[in-house]
């Protein structure tokens, strides 16, 4: 008798991912959307449909989660994003 063994995973016993940090962008009245879009192509590597709706989540809702992963990775787009005068931090 041939079988495969499979294994079920609780999603609270899997171990944790390396990427529990987040960018989050916050709305301002200075920027323009173009702009935003722009930012978030080149600095958080969005596509340019994946970055108009987080400009118009960031717009209408306040702020938008627009990256997640290690904080390594995370700390210089922060810092980008910041020097390029957009309100963003690192959760």
């Amino acid at each position: 008798m041939n079988y495969q063994e499979q294994e079920e995973y609780d999603v609270e016993t899997l171990p944790a991912q390396e990427y529990e940090h987040k960018i989050i962008l916050f709305n301002d009245d200075v920027n323009t959307f173009d702009y935003v879009i722009d930012m978030l192509i080149s600095i958080c590597d969005h596509s340019p449909e994946q970055a108009e709706q987080c400009a118009m989540i960031v717009h209408y809702k306040g702020k938008c989660c627009v990256k997640s992963g290690s904080y390594e990775d995370l700390e210089p787009r922060c810092a980008a994003l910041l020097n390029g005068g957009l309100s963003a931090e690192i959760q």
